[in-house]
């Protein structure tokens, strides 16, 4: 039964890694904001623009 439960803990951190809801947690700590529909969207833009914009080499 353990087993499972870690099972399923370790699988919610994957899939919460996966969706970025840590790297947001880690952004709201790093500028030392709250949660808001606004700040996602300004994080949701910013990976984008990060992600997207860079150029590609080779």
């Amino acid at each position: 039964m353990k087993r499972l439960k870690r099972f399923g803990q370790f699988l919610i951190a994957l899939l919460r890694e996966l969706a970025d809801e840590n790297a947001y947690r880690r952004h709201l700590a790093a500028h030392g904001r709250a949660h808001s529909r606004q700040e996602w969207q300004r994080f949701s833009e910013e990976r984008f623009n990060a992600r997207f914009t860079r150029p590609k080499c080779c």
